[in-house]
């Protein structure tokens, strides 16, 4: 990942089954204008909020309303960032319920979601909070058979146009999505307190 997209790393703890209100490896733009890799509350909290809470129903960001909802588009002009992963879930409706899938690239490599960043600063004790939301777009493809919405997802080129504040970039990644590849997985990834390797794994459905 660093090599993809161009940061200096640091250890970082494999995650399987990120929740909301944990902490999501993403890269920016610094103020020297290189990039760095920082750890981001996944739920963005706009610096204007009287209540961090608010956050927590804020995990994900229409695209088609950044430029115009309060709660983005100052984020969505100056403080995006690159959100760092090789996968992510998502559940189907089937006959013997809900099912999870694993979805990733099919190259298999790693690559980012579109996203947003803000900083909130408490008003009373000071104390500052740096949070993050995913970009979402209509899904395409392959996750189109599994939920009609989906990260919004970078390769190399359009990553690099993301961060650089360029306006056309959602509309190019929908235009030309990549390849992806799916599998179901055990139900057990809708507990946050489940971690581990085995979560990705692919699982029959009837027997998860």
């Amino acid at each position: 990942m660093a090599a993809l997209f161009r940061f200096t790393p640091f250890p970082i703890e494999p995650r399987y089954n990120i929740a909301p209100t944990q902490q999501i490896a993403a890269v920016r733009n610094s103020a020297q204008q290189d990039r760095e890799l920082v750890m981001l509350r996944w739920g963005l909290v706009p610096f204007w909020a009287k209540d961090p809470a608010i956050g927590n129903r804020m995990i994900n960001a229409r695209a088609e309303s950044l430029a115009e909802k309060p709660a983005y588009r100052d984020a969505y002009r100056k403080r995006r960032c690159i959100i760092l992963a090789d996968g992510f879930y998502e559940w189907r409706k089937e006959q013997n319920g809900k099912t999870p899938y694993f979805i990733s690239l099919a190259s298999g490599q790693p690559f980012g979601f579109a996203g947003l960043w803000e900083e909130w600063t408490n008003r009373e004790g000071g104390e500052s909070l740096q949070t993050a939301a995913i970009v979402t777009t209509a899904a395409t493809g392959l996750p189109a058979t599994l939920h009609h919405r989906m990260p919004v997802v970078l390769v190399q080129g359009l990553a690099d146009a993301w961060l650089a504040g360029q306006p056309n970039v959602i509309d190019a990644v929908t235009a030309n999505p990549p390849e992806f590849q799916a599998w179901p997985v055990d139900r057990k990834v809708n507990n946050a307190r489940n971690e581990g390797p085995e979560l990705v794994l692919a699982t029959d459905p009837a027997r998860s």
